[in-house]
């Protein structure tokens, strides 16, 4: 599938990232790019302060979205804010287009993927104030 490697160091491409014990992508898997920091589910928890137990919910309940690397899931380390916490727009953006039939790639894919009209990825606009205008973009994109 795709490679990994361990990297902990600030990653100017990665502004708005916890800095997390995390690896990044050698090669693009599942709509996500090479590049991006990927996070261990175990990762995620200990980011979040919460118990493994809570990451598995919120993965089967569709708030967050993870790709399989050599049999272990990762989880987009941009899914998360410096303070800690899950980007308060993640959720519904994955539930909207999941909800109009988008598989789980697919919505990785537009995330991670730059859109000139806005400018820039959607993943990152979710991060400021495009946000809402992403939100909207999904909807719409949910029911066409």
């Amino acid at each position: 599938m795709g490679d990994v490697s361990n990297d902990n160091s600030t990653d100017p491409m990665s502004a708005g990232t916890p800095q997390a014990p995390g690896q990044v992508l050698s090669v693009p898997v599942s709509g996500i790019p090479a590049g991006e920091r990927l996070l261990t589910v175990p990762d995620v928890a200990d980011l979040l302060g919460v118990i493994v137990t809570r990451i598995m919910d919120d993965l089967n309940q569709h708030r967050l979205i993870a790709v399989q690397i050599d049999g272990v899931r990762h989880i987009p380390a941009r899914f998360f804010t410096d303070q800690r916490e899950i980007n308060k727009f993640v959720p519904g953006v994955i539930s909207l287009l999941a909800d109009g039939g988008w598989e789980d790639a697919e919505i990785l894919d537009y995330l991670f993927t730059a859109d000139e009209s806005l400018p820039g990825r959607p993943i990152d606009a979710l991060h400021g104030h495009l946000a809402r205008e992403v939100m909207r973009r999904a909807q719409a994109m949910a029911i066409s």
